[in-house]
């Protein structure tokens, strides 16, 4: 099986792609963890990238090496939560609210965690460069 630095690179890439999205839809839900009206109707729904690993094409060996790639941005069929306040412009007939099923200390947990992802990724971009350059170097 040969696979070289490009492979590598293509492979982190596609990790740092991935939870860049990743760090994006937990912006969104972070922003959005009040909203209690949206155009479709009702409380904002949480999102969550679907992940999917999907093998490098060309080359022997390829089909051993994946990359990650986000197929879809899943709602999460949690249900609203219900919080009692009558005075809301929102609020049902019984004064309830319906707010998103965003939970912010789960949302602050899942972008610690993308955040490390993403610097995993960029730190095994660093040492393929580093040891593109010693092979270079081997050279001379």
């Amino acid at each position: 099986m040969t696979i070289g630095i490009f492979t590598g690179m293509e492979v982190a890439a596609s990790g740092l792609s991935a939870e860049r999205t990743r760090m994006n839809a937990i912006a969104s839900n972070l922003a959005n963890a009040r909203s209690t009206r949206t155009e479709a109707g009702g409380p904002y729904k949480r999102i969550d990238p679907v992940f999917q690993a999907t093998p490098l094409s060309g080359g022997p060996g390829a089909s051993a090496v994946t990359l990650v790639r986000v197929t879809q941005m899943a709602q999460d069929q949690r249900p609203a939560q219900l919080v009692y306040e009558p005075g809301h412009p929102d609020a049902n007939g019984q004064g309830y609210v319906s707010y998103p099923n965003v939970n912010v200390v789960e949302e602050m947990v899942n972008m610690i965690t993308a955040s490390r992802a993403y610097e995993a990724g960029v730190t095994s971009i660093e040492s393929i460069k580093g040891m593109a350059r010693s092979a270079l170097g081997i050279g001379k």
